[in-house]
Order: structure tokens, then C-alpha cells, then sequence
């Protein structure tokens, strides 16, 4: 009340200052425009000019994302990341949850609750936003169809059920937003109090991005696929957002119920149990056509000479973050006869392998790295190469013993073999010494003394064929993904393991 006083005696200053009262009244047609289009009592001021300013706001961004897509800005590197790492983290168990919170964005559910919800507005005398409801659904299937032919983008490479249209906008996040996104929108401009307007924007939002990530975590879409959808659905609910508030301000009173509170209260509960079941007998006997759950790799190129092969086949020396910007170099190309046969000389070399990451490893590396504990096998953050996620990590604990504390070491393996026909890997190899915002590790910025003891190690296992120690990258000072520091003179070892 203290602000609000305050600000309308400012108010009342600015206007009736001299000064400002000859401009308003040298450019009295450019403030009258201006007054009407902040005028809150009708639907042409405040109401039209912010929906306005949003949908061209939101037009930009949706154009945005279509050049960033078409001239394959660093999103798509990211989207293809994002893929990737969602990928490692897929589990069967939740994935099949994630099925059901994709149904929601399917076009038979979404229809049937619309035509749910318009019943709804008929009994409740608020049918003025019938056909809102039905442009903004309408509008956002069609634009998302037709989007879907002009982008042609294709799907990610590896889903976990079979998908036939092209990738570009998603659909479920279009209609989501469209639909879910009006629902709320009614149900705040009919409820009386705050709190009671505060519960159906929460849900909606939650369920909308609910719906989004079950698409990214299903790998049927791309991130920049589920936030154009995102925005193309936003133009929709602006639009009929705005026929709503037009028809509703035109209007003007509220009516009464069509029947009885109390009948209408009965009748409505049971429409939304018939809409809950219909949903049960779509979710209950779904089973998509899943696809094999492996990861396409490229055709194997090979080589004599591995160094001059990174070059000409452009290949990264250097690990990437998320969004595809370089961090540590390797530090370590191998040459094994096949990954069952690397496992076992890293073992053999004292290293262990890392669980890979699950709901119960990452419980388990949390409740060990709160309390202190040791885990020798504790999972390892994900880190990029060549877009891919690491396939394998090894640990090594040091004399803390703590999870906190570990050497770790990430290996990738290439699309290149070598002329005996042996399997060509990258690696990286840090020193994890303590834990950063609680949910990652800092590591030490010498990286080349931790590159120099996984070689000792792997010295001690007598597995070594020939080795050379080559300038793979120029000495550098630079910074992780999380923003910690690493020095190295550039250096890296290629072996050719027995």
C-alpha cells in the first residue's frame, strides 16, 4: 500500500508538471493514441496491446529458431547433445512412464477432453470460449503439420518407439500448449481468488513441460523440436486468447448455471471420470513399435596413421560441453583389440569401470557423496566428444577414499580402426577434488600430472605394445563446463595395446 501510495503521488507530479503538460499538449494525437491503448476498461487498450506485443514477440522468437535450424546454428549442435545425453540416461521402467505423459499430447486424448471441456462450458454458461477452445486447437494442428512439411526435418537416430512424421515443430508440445495452456486460461478468469487461480496455471505448466521432456526423453524429438512446438502453440493460445477476451468483454454479464449448481457439480465430475477412463483405455494397451535400443555409429574408416586421420577427417581433439564448446584436450588415443578386451586392461591397471547412470546409481552417488562414503564405481558426469557422450568411465579413489575425491578417466570409441583391424578410442583424464554447487565435481587444473599417472598405470599392467607421446594439441589455459580452470602442455599418448 506504502509503494502504491507512493507511486500515484509520483503519478500526479510527472502530470501536472509544466513542462510535460506542453508536451502533451504539442503531441496531444500521439498521447491520446497512447491512452487508449492503456485504457484497462476496454478490450482495445491494455488487453489488445499486451496480447499484441506478446504475439509478435513470440512470432520472432518461433522465426528464429526456424533460421537457427535451417543455417544449423550452434542449437542444432545442442540438440544433438541433448539427444545423446538423454540417450545414456533412457531406462526402460521410465520410458514407459514417459509413454503415459506423452498420451496427453496425443491427438485422441486432446480431442476427447476438448470436446469434454466445451460440455463443460455449455452446463457453466460460459460459452464464449467454445470456439476459442476449438481455433486454438485447430489452428495448432494445422500450422504444425504444415511446419512439419516445409522444415522436413528428420527424427533423432535413436528413439525409443517408431515415429513417421518429420521432426520439426513437435506436435505434442504444439497441441499442449494450445489446449492445456487455454484450459488454464479459463479456469483464472473464472475463479474468484488468487489461490484458487495460482492451482490451474501450476498444473498446466507442469504438465505442458512434462509433455515436452517425455518427447526428448523418448528421443522422438529434438530440444529445438519441443520449444518451437512451445512457441508455435503460444501463438495459437494468443490468438484465441484474444477472441475470448473480445467475446467476453462484449458480452459482459455472467450467467447463472444451466441447471442446479448442485446437478451441474454431479454432471460435470462425471464427465470428468468418463474423460479419465477414456484415457485408461488409450494408456493401458499402448505399446508402440519400439525400435532396437542402440545407438547408430558411422562407417569405420580405416588408418595407418591416426594422428594425420584426426586431421584429415576433421575429427575434435578436444572434449565438448553441452553446447559444443571445446574444454579439456585428449590426453590419450588408444589402440585395443575391441572395447571387452580395454575394460579388462583398465581393470588390470587397478581402474575401475563406473556403473552406468540409473535412478538407483544416482541415488546411491548422492546419499555417498552427502555422507561422505566411498563409491568406487560411482557414475561419472557425462562429458562430450564428436557430439557423442562418453561410452565408458574408470575411477580410480584416491587415499581420502571418498566419492568426492576420485581419479576419473572417460573413453569414446571412434569410427576408425587401425590396419590390424584393432579398435581405435579418445580419452580424457582428470582429478576430481571436491564437490561444485552439490550436484558436479571440481577438478584439479593440472591435468597432465593425472595424464601421466593413468600412464604409470597402465605401464604396471604390462599390456602396453608400443607407445608414442605425441603434441596433439597446443598448451593451453582454459575452462571446463563448469568453469574450472585446467593447464596442459598439450601433449598425448597413442598406445597400441597387446
Amino acid at each position: 500500500e506504502f509503494i502504491k501510495s507512493i507511486s500515484i503521488s509520483i503519478k500526479r507530479a510527472v502530470r501536472t508538471n509544466p513542462d510535460v503538460e506542453r508536451l502533451i499538449k504539442k503531441h496531444s494525437a500521439l498521447f491520446q493514441f497512447l491512452r487508449h491503448r492503456l485504457d484497462r476498461n476496454k478490450f482495445s487498450g491494455l488487453a489488445l496491446t499486451l496480447l499484441v506485443v506478446a504475439f509478435f514477440y513470440t512470432l520472432i522468437m518461433f522465426f528464429g529458431i526456424i533460421e537457427d535450424i535451417i543455417s544449423v546454428d550452434p542449437i542444432v549442435a545442442a540438440d544433438i547433445r541433448v539427444a545423446n545425453l538423454l540417450y545414456v540416461f533412457r531406462d526402460p521402467t521410465l520410458a514407459k512412464v514417459f509413454l503415459w505423459v506423452t498420451l496427453f499430447g496425443k491427438l485422441q486424448i486432446i480431442f476427447t477432453s476438448a470436446i469434454i471441456f466445451s460440455i463443460l462450458c455449455w452446463l457453466w454458461q460460459r460459452r464464449n470460449y467454445v470456439l476459442p477452445l476449438w481455433v486454438s486447437i485447430a489452428g495448432a494442428g494445422v500450422f504444425s503439420y504444415l511446419g512439419k512439411l516445409l522444415i522436413h526435418r528428420p527424427r533423432p537416430e535413436a528413439p525409443f518407439y517408431t515415429e513417421h512424421s518429420y521432426s520439426f515443430p513437435s506436435g505434442h508440445a504444439t497441441i499442449a500448449v494450445a489446449f492445456y495452456g487455454f484450459v488454464a486460461y479459463a479456469l483464472i478468469r473464472n475463479f474468484p481468488r488468487w489461490k484458487q487461480k495460482i492451482n490451474p496455471l501450476f498444473t498446466a505448466f507442469i504438465l505442458i513441460l512434462a509433455i515436452g521432456f517425455s518427447r526428448l526423453y523418448l528421443g522422438v524429438h529434438f530440444l529445438s523440436d519441443v520449444w518451437g512446438g512451445y512457441l508455435l502453440g503460444f501463438l495459437w493460445l494468443i490468438i484465441a486468447m484474444s477472441i475470448s477476451e473480445w467475446m467476453n468483454r462484449k458480452q459482459g454479464t455472467i450467467k447463472a448455471p444451466l441447471f442446479s449448481r448442485r446437478k451441474t457439480m454431479v454432471v460435470s465430475t462425471a464427465l470428468l471420470m468418463i474423460g479419465a477412463l477414456f484415457y485408461l483405455t488409450i494408456a493401458l494397451p499402448y505399446h508402440p513399435i519400439q525400435e532396437q535400443s542402440v545407438q547408430p555409429r558411422v562407417s569405420p574408416l580405416r588408418t595407418d596413421d591416426i594422428i594425420q586421420t584426426f586431421n584429415d577427417a576433421k575429427l575434435p581433439r578436444y572434449s565438448e560441453t553441452l553446447l559444443g564448446n571445446p574444454q579439456e584436450p585428449l590426453n590419450f588415443i588408444f589402440v585395443a583389440r575391441d572395447e571387452t578386451a580395454l575394460i579388462h586392461i583398465m581393470e588390470k591397471s587397478g581402474w575401475n569401470l563406473a556403473d552406468t547412470v540409473t535412478v538407483h546409481s544416482l541415488a546411491k552417488i548422492a546419499e555417498d557423496a552427502l555422507f561422505n562414503h566411498s563409491y568406487p564405481t560411482a557414475p561419472i558426469t557425462p562429458s562430450f566428444w564428436n557430439a557423442k557422450v562418453h561410452d565408458y568411465g574408470f575411477e580410480k579413489p584416491t587415499n581420502t577414499a571418498t566419492v568426492r575425491e576420485r581419479h576419473h578417466f572417460r573413453v569414446w570409441k571412434t569410427n576408425l580402426l587401425f590396419t590390424n583391424g584393432y579398435e581405435v578410442y579418445a580419452a580424457t583424464a582428470s582429478l576430481d577434488i571436491g564437490l561444485k554447487w552439490g550436484i558436479t565435481h571440481e577438478i584439479s587444473p593440472d591435468i597432465d600430472t593425472e595424464r601421466e599417472l593413468v600412464f604409470a598405470d597402465l605401464e604396471k599392467s604390462q599390456t602396453i605394445g608400443n607407445v608414442q607421446k605425441e603434441k596433439f594439441v597446443d598448451p593451453i589455459l582454459g575452462k571446463n563446463f563448469s568453469g574450472d580452470q585446467f593447464f596442459t602442455d598439450g601433449n598425448a599418448y597413442l598406445i597400441l595395446f597387446q
